[in-house]
């Protein structure tokens, strides 16, 4: 199986390429090309515009008898898009660029024409100064002349447009500069205001922060010192638990100790104390009590050393205060107490 993509042909030992038939083409034949228009043009027939960078099937021939330094020159020929005139135009290698043949005008040539003119007059000045020196002395002074009179319109018409206009440049220059001298002093005076307003903006601070330590460190005295005077109330329902200064003095002068105050007893009060709550109830007076002898034990007595103990703490026991709920002693119990056991040991 031969390969898909031969690059080497095979060649038999009696080929000879002399006796392959050569075509025998006219020179001056024409080809079919794609191309676009090289510049714009305008039919001569209908005034339609052909604008450069449209695209022809045009036919392409080589121009006979002619040559641009060996360089053969090409003629290609389009129709018109609107009248199917044809239009033909060919190389230009001089000028690197297409020449108008037939059937149209090219459009936006007068400059081109101009430049043309221009290289034109100075090929020929040189040939005439390249054989004459006479000519080139007459062609230098002229340039001379020539410049001097631009160079004297130049100035008249600057001074005409001075005149008109009225403009002092040196008075501009002076006035601009004063007006950047006073505004850098301007700028100036601004920063050194700021600077100032901030230092003293600071300074108002810290005399403010001080002034509200020493205030901070008197009322902190006073309330210390308020305290000290004023008792602390732990609940507002304390008050009606809290006795009178008189009472108070009484109390002390008597020799009797205050008992102490309960939680629960602060908030509502006691019924039995001399408070604000005790002045509203009034305590029924208790009856008078009779005691009842001990019965006398026939089967055991006493004996010596039980019955001088039982003096010593009856003894005891009347020399003790008994405090009541209304803060009284009772002397007289203990008296009838004492008598009673004194019956009790004889």
């Amino acid at each position: 199986m031969s390969e898909r993509k031969v690059l080497n042909k095979y060649y038999p030992p009696d080929f000879d390429p002399c006796k392959i038939p050569k075509l025998k083409l006219p020179k001056d034949r024409q080809y079919v090309v794609r191309l676009m228009a090289p510049f714009n043009m305008r039919c001569k027939t209908c005034g339609e515009y052909i604008y450069k960078g449209k695209k022809f099937n045009a036919r392409k021939e080589t121009v006979m008898n002619e040559l641009y330094m060996g360089l053969p020159i090409f003629r290609f020929y389009i129709k018109c898009t609107r009248c199917l005139a044809e239009i033909t135009f060919k190389t230009d290698p001089e000028n690197t660029d297409y020449a108008m043949e037939h059937g149209a005008t090219r459009n936006f040539q007068a400059e081109k024409l101009l430049e043309e003119e221009e290289k034109r007059i100075v090929q020929d000045r040189e040939e005439e100064e390249l054989n004459n020196p006479m000519k080139v002395l007459e062609n230098r002074t002229k340039d001379s002349k020539m410049e001097m009179e631009v160079l004297e319109n130049l100035q008249e018409l600057k001074e005409l447009n001075q005149r008109q206009a009225q403009v002092d440049f040196e008075g501009m220059i002076d006035r601009y500069r004063d007006f950047e001298k006073r505004e850098k002093e301007r700028e100036k005076e601004e920063d050194e205001r700021e600077t100032k307003e901030m230092l003293d903006r600071a300074l108002v601070k810290r005399l403010r922060d001080s002034d509200s330590d020493s205030e901070k460190e008197e009322e902190e005295e006073d309330s210390s010192g308020s305290q000290a005077k004023k008792p602390s109330t732990d609940k507002p329902t304390d008050i009606l638990t809290t006795l009178k200064p008189t009472e108070a003095l009484g109390s002390s002068a008597g020799g009797v100790k205050k008992a102490k105050v309960e939680t629960w007893e602060r908030s509502v009060g006691t019924l039995g104390g001399k408070g604000a709550l005790g002045l509203l109830v009034v305590r029924k007076k208790p009856a008078a009590t009779f005691l009842k002898p001990r019965p006398v034990a026939a089967a055991s007595a006493p004996t010596s050393q039980t019955d001088s103990k039982a003096s010593t703490t009856d003894s005891k026991n009347a020399s003790k205060p008994v405090t009541t709920q209304n803060g009284s002693s009772s002397l007289s119990l203990l008296g009838a107490y004492s008598d009673s056991d004194s019956n009790d040991s004889e």
